[in-house]
């Protein structure tokens, strides 16, 4: 692990002599990939000094325990105590920092939200999370855009696509993808009987044209008359898209905007998430069974996590996470348990480290 990071720190300090250098300057592209290098090794890079310090503040202080003088050794013991537990703490924070990284962490993602089991409660219950990742999405700064939206009429959605932009969306949000389990007594049930339904969440890195490549003769473009709530175009024109990818079958609709062109521009991108989603699980089939066993068919018993309403709590049975918030949580406050969820992937990496 040290020859990793004496090489990393060789090659920081050998890219900052690179940047300050006129003829790089010059070169845009290059001064900018080489910033680019450094930004990423920085947090790698500090910590490391940060741990070769306090290694020689420790050499330093055992230096201490030969002295004749009685107070100065007991400061050294105290002082070693502290130093070792903080080396311990920065050796487990570079052997993170070491760790593979996701390459579509930094990337946004398009959000998919259906109801499964339980009728018009699961539909009610998927605009709730709906509502939920907004909240969560405006409380980190990032924007929201809904790409797709089939609701019931009644305040649920029967499906539901959006687009989250923001540094880091996919690094926490990826964590979402599964079955979710509600228990509540709807309003509708006059006998207080409690119910449960379900939602499924699919999280997928949204994807440029160059990492998929979409022929234009796999895919079937259909426009109709776009159907529900609206602008007085939207209902009178053709301006709802519908796509389908011949080779795979896969089939986009976007209605949301009133300009045909627009809903084909959002319905591509769906398209080309979904298609780099499936080359991804082709690519590895451990990341399809893992996708399968997440997202599943929407069946209660295929859940990642439960909201109990009478019980005002959320627990999510991967890591084996309760917490008494539900309030809090639907309104957004969900890092609690997407951080446990990272420590938990983080720790399950560092046991192959």
């Amino acid at each position: 692990m040290f020859d990793k990071l004496d090489f990393i720190l060789e090659k920081y300090e050998e890219l900052s002599h690179k940047v300050s250098d006129p003829e790089i300057i010059n070169n845009q592209a290059v001064w900018q990939k080489h910033m680019k290098e450094m930004s990423e090794m920085e947090p790698i890079v500090n910590k490391y000094r940060e741990y070769k310090k306090a290694k020689a503040d420790l050499a330093g202080a055992k230096e201490m325990l030969d002295s004749s003088d009685e107070e100065l050794r007991e400061m050294a013991k105290m002082e070693i105590a502290e130093l070792d537990e903080k080396l311990e703490q920065y050796e487990n924070e570079l052997k993170i920092l070491l760790l593979p990284k996701d390459p579509n962490d930094d990337k946004n993602v398009i959000l998919e939200i259906r109801a499964g089991t339980g009728g018009e409660e699961a539909a009610l219950f998927g605009a709730d999370l709906l509502r939920m990742y907004m909240r969560y999405a405006e409380r980190r700064g990032w924007k929201t855009e809904v790409m797709e939206m089939n609701d019931t009429g009644l305040g649920g959605i029967k499906e539901a696509v959006m687009l989250i932009k923001g540094k880091g969306a996919y690094s926490r949000l990826k964590y979402e993808s599964g079955a979710h389990r509600v228990q509540r007594v709807p309003e509708t049930e006059s006998s207080g009987r409690i119910h449960t339904s379900a939602a499924t969440v699919a999280v997928l890195p949204e994807v440029d044209d160059v990492a998929v490549e979409i022929n234009p003769n796999d895919v079937r473009v259909d426009v109709y008359r776009a159907s529900g709530n609206g602008g007085q175009c939207v209902n009178t024109t053709d301006s709802a898209v519908r796509l389908t990818h011949i080779p795979t079958g896969l089939v986009v609709t976007c209605q949301d905007e009133k300009s045909q062109i627009k809903n084909k521009e959002k319905a591509f991108k769906v398209l080309r998430a979904r298609l780099y989603d499936l080359k991804l699980s082709e690519q590895n089939k451990e990341i399809s069974e893992q996708r399968k066993s997440q997202v599943g068919s929407g069946d209660r018993s295929e859940r990642i996590r439960t909201y109990n309403f009478p019980q005002g709590r959320v627990s999510d049975h991967r890591i084996g996470l309760t917490i008494y918030k539900l309030d809090y949580f639907l309104d957004g406050d969900i890092d609690e348990i997407i951080d446990g969820l990272i420590t938990n992937d983080q720790a399950e990496k560092m046991k192959n480290f």
